[in-house]
């Protein structure tokens, strides 16, 4: 009797564990393995930076229950790291020094935070935030009242000011750039973002970056470039991500900033696939070829690779969708504009809610909003189909963008 496929899937991420339950649905009857190198049941990360201020930051959500797993058959491995991988003999080797044996693997190995190496980055109270140990220190260091100064104005390092801020401690944000989120949203919504921030008290110091962290102990001061120095009981270090492609690197997997892969997972070569933060990827919203770092994607395209390896047809095309939660409003971008995109910011604007649209060759291609749920969820409907719509129609107060959207 021949053995059964098995299909090992490395990283126990939302892209792996939505490929390994993927594979179920699509009708693979073989072994799924899925190793994970944490302690935990593979958990939901995106709560970890909004319940901060919460005290519910120790408290994970699964992505599914553990009993989940029993019921579609699927293998888990906590405590399990694979450390090499051997193409030839279509073997992975663990840190244990044990093998398995696996006809395809899946890699959804994620991103790691990425760290300063300024003088004091190694002083404790320094901290990133990208798992349940980062948010359990840094809930501890919330607690405590602060000051906490924040590296980096990106979504991550602006939902911990949020956090911190509502939890009553003294918040100075850090950011190199004009302002934060100006990369992401453009000038006009990253000065109502900013402007939210600091109507709650957060500091924000643009133009300017970390060259030093002091403390006896701990840290207790950030050096900044401009030569100001900043009290700090906490620093938290938002300055983005680094894919984990070493195990792909070194099995000869080509890598280019992340394990480069197709609209349907395929690694160069045919023995791997991969999805999730790790990868770079083409994309029809996206310019060129490159990472999408959010949740949703992750879980999109490990469904789709997880249906790609048990043999269905797929594509990851779906379109690019974040959201953050800051002062209990919820902030959501639909697509991915770039340079040259029209930006039309709906009347009423203001740092507690607004509604942006972007045109491409006159189609709507992409949204942000605050505090506007129903009207994104329009949007989509309009990106989505690519509609041509003016811009004066969708300047002009009285289009109701849920009947243009149905229309």
């Amino acid at each position: 009797m021949a053995a059964r496929e098995h299909y090992l899937i490395v990283g126990g991420s939302a892209a792996g564990v939505a490929a390994a339950f993927a594979l179920r649905r699509s009708g693979f009857e073989g072994q799924v393995t899925v190793v994970e190198a944490g302690a935990e049941l593979p958990y939901e990360r995106p709560p970890l930076s909004k319940a901060l201020g919460t005290g519910e930051a120790a408290s994970l959500r699964p992505i599914v229950p553990a009993e989940d797993y029993r019921a579609a058959a699927v293998g888990l491995r906590l405590r399990s790291r694979v450390d090499r991988l051997d193409p030839a003999r279509r073997t992975a080797w663990l840190c244990d020094g044990s093998a398995l044996r696996a006809d395809r693997i899946l890699l959804a190995t994620g991103a790691s935070a990425r760290r300063l190496t300024i003088p004091g980055s190694d002083l404790p109270g320094v901290m990133t935030l990208r798992d349940a140990d980062d948010a359990r220190r840094l809930a501890v260091a919330i607690s405590a009242g602060g000051p906490v100064v924040v590296i980096g104005g990106g979504f991550i390092g602006m939902e911990v000011a949020a956090a911190a801020r509502a939890a009553g401690c003294a918040v100075t944000v850090v950011e190199a750039a004009a302002l934060p989120l100006v990369g992401a949203l453009g000038r006009p919504l990253a000065e109502l973002v900013t402007a939210l921030h600091r109507e709650h008290g957060v500091h924000v110091r643009t133009g300017a970056s970390a060259e030093a962290f002091h403390g006896s102990g701990t840290v207790g001061e950030v050096r900044l470039s401009t030569g100001e120095r900043l009290p700090a009981a906490a620093v938290v270090v938002g300055v983005g991500v680094v894919p984990n492609d070493t195990l792909a690197a070194a099995a000869g997997i080509r890598c280019d900033g992340g394990i480069v892969v197709d609209l349907q997972g395929r690694t160069s070569h045919p023995w791997i696939r991969a999805a999730g933060d790790v990868t770079v990827q083409p994309h029809p919203h996206l310019a060129t070829a490159g990472r999408i770092e959010h949740w949703d994607n992750a879980l999109r395209q490990g469904a789709v690779a997880g249906a790609a390896m048990a043999g269905g047809l797929r594509v990851h095309d779906g379109l690019p969708y974040f959201w953050s939660e800051q002062y209990g409003l919820t902030l959501q971008v639909l697509g991915r504009p770039r340079t040259g995109d029209e930006l039309l910011l709906r009347p009423g604007a203001g740092p507690r809610r607004f509604l942006a649209l972007w045109r491409r060759g006159g189609a709507v291609v992409a949204a942000a909003g605050l505090d506007t749920v129903r009207d994104l969820a329009a949007a989509r409907k309009l990106i989505e189909t690519r509609a041509m719509v003016s811009a004066g129609k969708l300047l002009d107060p009285a289009t109701d963008l849920r009947l243009l959207a149905r229309s």
